[in-house]
């Protein structure tokens, strides 16, 4: 099975079929977030160290890094961004960015192996990301639209993500490398953006053998208790193939439903990272309380 390998200097994260679901955290990113933009274009940092420091200490396995705002100097922005969580935190980074500028300039500023983000299907992307991926040894996210934009027949978003594998073979890059964005739009707007991710993230599983990430909390927009929404997507994208997502671990509906859902899928075993997570301190262990509700009801029906 495909394992896709990302690192910081001292830390390995392995995205992969049979493993836990790895959770990227979203909260470092000035999009939609107005205040954040202006600290950061004013260089204040501080809000990304502290963002940074409470998704790893909520469980975030590795985290998402993007500087993109209007009119400023994002490869510096992003550069910055990059050293700075780096040094407060030893977990694996997603560098993000559309702009190539912004993405060699962190990119190179990063101890590690990086998830880059993203490649599209569009041959001017493909042809600028592709080698900067190849030349430093790291992974990409692969987003799956084209020149022709996002397309909702399923069956299309697979043939441009077999486009970006392919052509990523012929740079060198491995599929294992490659981690394809099957693209989740709001489940408000569209009935069936569940359903069109579910299908495309086990095609993508079963025929290409690659992982998958999403932006999560896009499909839950607009909705109210949006959490519940997103958390319940995020199960049963798990029970069909999905190995990773950018996400906020912050929103205990959303952690505890991945948590649950890799019990249910064999990924974690003997329960043993669910158990840690919600034991109470000093309470029973559920089996022991299982048992004695067993005896309990195996008396009262003698």
């Amino acid at each position: 099975m495909t394992d896709t390998v990302i690192s910081s200097a001292t830390r390995e994260v392995v995205i992969g079929f049979d493993r836990p679901f790895v959770m990227i955290g979203e909260r470092i990113n000035p999009t939609g977030r107005k205040l954040l933009a202006e600290e950061m274009k004013a260089g204040d940092f501080s809000r990304v160290e502290a963002d940074a420091l409470a998704q790893v200490a909520a469980g975030a396995h590795m985290l998402d890094v993007n500087a993109g705002i209007p009119l400023a100097d994002e490869p510096a922005l992003l550069t910055r961004a990059v050293e700075l969580v780096q040094s407060i935190t030893d977990v694996p980074l997603s560098i993000d960015s559309s702009i190539v500028d912004a993405l060699e300039a962190a990119v190179a500023a990063y101890d590690g192996k990086p998830l880059i983000n993203s490649v599209t299907g569009e041959e001017e992307v493909l042809e600028r990301i592709l080698p900067l991926v190849a030349r430093h040894g790291a992974a990409v996210v692969a987003i799956s639209n084209d020149e022709t934009g996002i397309s909702e027949d399923p069956d299309v978003r697979f043939e441009v993500a077999k486009k970006i594998v392919n052509r990523a073979a012929d740079h060198g890059i491995p599929h294992s490398d490659i981690v394809v964005d099957p693209l989740v739009m709001p489940i408000g707007a569209m009935g069936t953006a569940g359903q069109q991710v579910f299908r495309l993230v086990r095609r993508l599983r079963d025929e290409l053998q690659v992982n998958t990430t999403c932006g999560a909390s896009n499909v839950s927009f607009g909705l109210p208790n949006r959490h519940v929404v997103t958390g319940t997507f995020l199960a049963m994208a798990i029970s069909h193939g999905m190995t990773s997502a950018i996400m906020s671990p912050l929103h205990p509906e959303v952690k505890a439903a991945v948590q649950a859902a890799d019990v249910l899928a064999g990924h974690d075993p003997n329960c043993a990272g669910w158990i840690k997570a919600n034991r109470v301190p000093g309470a029973e262990d559920g089996r022991s309380s299982g048992r004695r509700a067993g005896g309990r009801r195996a008396r009262a029906s003698g």
